[in-house]
């Protein structure tokens, strides 16, 4: 079991949490490698090992380190990036080049270039401007990458307006009006700075049906069919993105088989009707890989307890390292750590010390009675808790620890003060 009891304490991945929030200090982001490890080899068991001729690339944006960048490596996983940062980071990790992947609706120039200097695996076009601004540093350095289009397949997704991605109306991707996506795919094709690879989509984040992969992967079979009619072109690649969801309460969590399986099976249905040799098939997990793997530690401050209304329990972080209840409502359980034996029938609201009435984390969740200096675990947040962390207040930005069988090691140093305005300077005009 990666959380258990001992002793009236929660322990994660054999360290007591109470030890951990002293040797390093609350708030603080804790991720088990061993929870980690899971996830990898559910995928190796059901995709990787399973099929030949295919990929899973983490999606560095729910979590990027350079630690995460070499237990990917070791896994044998590739990666997703969307930033020139996070492109960077997986550099400095030394992870190998062919197996980066660049997605993003708005790639900077110097972002694009660090990818062709550096020669990554992919790079995935997702706007109609991208495909000459690619070319014109290909050219410029004497290069040529691999490229593959993302398409809007025009699935809905039902899951939050904010994490869905395959509507027609999205910043993402590019549309499949005909005066559209075949122009294109034949500036690709005749390109000589691109090598074109195939087709990529993403319908959403957080998703417990697999109808939407399968709506969006119909859409581009049909793609893939009429590119070879128009063009004589076997597209050999299709990267069918991500979005699994996983459990924050009570969300019933899904396999991956469960979207790999008829996902494969219709990709290999349809090159067997279509005569062609099945195109390698690339998928992109990251909340799923990370989320339930991390938990983070906070110190009980002040105590509200409005009679009839409310009980407020403060605690020493807040949105600033995890901003997605007040952005977009997400919901958490949590406990507090050092009283593992108590019952859990006290209705708090756990919020955070950011000047904005915002701030909650949990609205009247069930914990035991909360005292000044108990330390607080919530569950689930290794996935955009940290990557989406801010100095707002001039807070800063906790630390992340790395846990396995009882072992912890430090993954990024906690930010402070100093750090934190060591990049102001002020010139008097």
């Amino acid at each position: 079991m990666i959380a258990e009891i001992k002793e009236n304490v929660l322990y994660f991945d054999g360290c007591s949490t109470v030890e951990l929030a002293e040797k390093y200090g609350t708030p603080l982001y804790v991720y088990s490698e061993n929870a980690i490890l899971k996830e990898c080899n559910e995928i190796k068991n059901c995709f990787l090992d399973k099929y030949e001729n295919t990929r899973a690339a983490y999606a560095t944006k729910a979590f990027s380190s350079i630690a995460m960048c070499k237990i990917m490596d070791r896994e044998g996983f590739c990666m997703d990036v969307v930033s020139g940062g996070e492109l960077f980071t997986a550099i400095k990790a030394g992870f190998p080049a062919e197996k980066i992947e660049f997605n993003g609706n708005n790639k900077l120039k110097e972002e694009l270039e660090l990818a062709v200097d550096y020669e990554i695996g992919r790079i995935i076009i997702d706007g109609l401007q991208e495909l000459s601004l690619i070319e014109e540093i290909c050219k410029e350095k004497n290069k040529k990458m691999n490229v593959l289009y993302r398409i809007t397949p025009g699935v809905d997704s039902h899951t939050h307006d904010y994490i869905t991605t395959g509507k027609k109306d999205s910043k993402f991707g590019i549309p499949l009006d005909e005066e559209v996506i075949y122009p294109a795919i034949e500036a690709a094709i005749n390109s000589p700075y691109v090598n074109f690879k195939g087709i990529h989509f993403h319908v959403g984040s957080q998703l417990f049906d697999n109808r939407s992969h399968l709506l969006a992967l119909e859409t581009t079979l049909q793609l893939v069919k009429k590119t070879k009619e128009k063009f004589g072109f076997d597209i050999t690649e299709l990267n069918v993105g991500g979005g699994f969801g996983v459990t924050y309460t009570d969300e019933q969590r899904k396999s991956y088989e469960y979207f790999l399986k008829p996902i494969m099976e219709r990709i290999i249905e349809f090159s067997n009707e279509m005569g062609m040799e099945r195109p390698a098939v690339v998928i992109e997990p990251g909340r799923s890989m990370v989320a339930e793997a991390g938990i983070n530690l906070y110190k009980v401050g002040s105590i509200k307890n409005i009679k009839g209304i409310r009980k407020y329990v403060s605690i020493d972080g807040g949105m600033t390292d995890n901003i997605r209840p007040a952005l977009y409502q997400a919901e958490y359980k949590g406990v507090i750590a050092n009283k593992m034996d108590k019952q859990a029938d006290e209705v708090i609201t756990v919020c955070g010390k950011c000047c904005e009435s915002g701030d909650i984390l949990i609205k009247d969740g069930k914990f035991a009675e909360a005292e000044a200096g108990d330390i607080l675990a919530i569950f689930s947040t290794g996935a955009y808790g940290y990557s989406m962390s801010s100095n707002y207040n001039k807070n800063p930005i906790p630390g992340v620890v790395l846990v396995k069988d009882g072992k912890s090691a430090e993954m990024i140093k906690r930010q402070s003060y100093e750090d934190m305005i060591a990049r102001e300077c002020y010139t008097e005009l």
